[in-house]
């Protein structure tokens, strides 16, 4: 007898023996109210969908499906799983829990997120925010061009002399001093000058006329004289050739605008009554 009496007491003061208790006392007491209790609450199925869900979520871990019995183990343990997560949302263990609220907020983020990403533009959308933007779409301009290299200064004493015999006509083979990017260039797009030079050399660059030699422009080597020969313009993209990148860029840049217009549409459904302190 004082065997069972010590195994009773050492019961009565587990956590999860408590826990059970106080969902069969909640159980009870609605019962006892004659509030309904929803007798579907308390059966639990496991779908022929969720088996195979479990199967899976088992095979990509471990490379191989589960065994019987591994099967019958997961299977209790997703019974588990339902039945704590059912008696404590009875005990009410998700109100007034921070990590709980949280996460739960991400969830509906991510559906509002979901369905943000979801909406489709129309034509008419894409071609404004085209029309608005159309430098991001358009083809790099592609430049003819030569280079001298002058050193790592850019001394008006070597670089002047040099300007006049190039102009005059004197060719920039053997000029200069060494460096190892060639120097003639044949419609080469403006990304790659930058990848070379670097942007402000680019920038440079596009500003000249073509034909005669001008500097010096700096690059990231040094000072440079350049000649731009030719210049072809970038032409101006039409949506249906970017289409995919237009619609990538409109739902980036309109997504937040967007999920607030989701979020103000929910909270619409609400009555907000806030009670400050005094």
């Amino acid at each position: 007898m004082m065997a069972w009496r010590a195994l009773a007491v050492r019961a009565l003061r587990e956590p999860l023996f408590q826990f059970l208790i106080a969902g069969a006392v909640i159980f009870l007491v609605f019962a006892w109210r004659g509030t309904p209790v929803d007798a579907g609450d308390r059966k639990i199925v496991i779908s022929e969908a969720q088996v195979r869900q479990i199967v899976l979520r088992w095979s990509e871990a471990w490379q191989r499906p589960p065994t019987p019995t591994e099967l019958d183990g997961l299977i209790r343990d997703q019974i588990k799983e339902e039945i704590y997560y059912r008696e404590a949302l009875r005990l009410g263990l998700d109100r007034d829990d921070a990590i709980v609220r949280r996460r739960l907020r991400a969830k509906m983020e991510e559906i509002a997120g979901a369905t943000v990403e979801n909406e489709v533009a129309s034509d008419a959308t894409l071609q404004a925010f085209l029309d608005r933007n159309p430098a991001r779409y358009a083809p790099d301009p592609l430049l003819s061009f030569d280079q001298l290299y002058l050193g790592m200064s850019s001394d008006d004493a070597v670089a002047l002399p040099l300007l006049a015999r190039l102009n005059r006509g004197d060719a920039p083979d053997g000029l200069g001093e060494a460096l190892s990017i060639a120097q003639h260039f044949e419609a080469t797009p403006r990304s790659e000058i930058i990848r070379l030079f670097g942007d402000d050399f680019a920038a440079s660059l596009a500003t000249l006329s073509p034909g005669a030699w001008r500097g010096p422009v700096t690059s990231g080597y040094g000072a440079h004289l350049v000649r731009l020969r030719a210049l072809r313009a970038p032409v101006k993209p039409s949506l249906a050739d970017v289409r995919q990148a237009v619609e990538n860029d409109w739902r980036s840049s309109t997504g937040k605008r967007r999920e607030a217009r989701a979020y103000q549409a929910l909270l619409d459904g609400y009555e907000i009554e806030i009670e400050r302190p005094r």
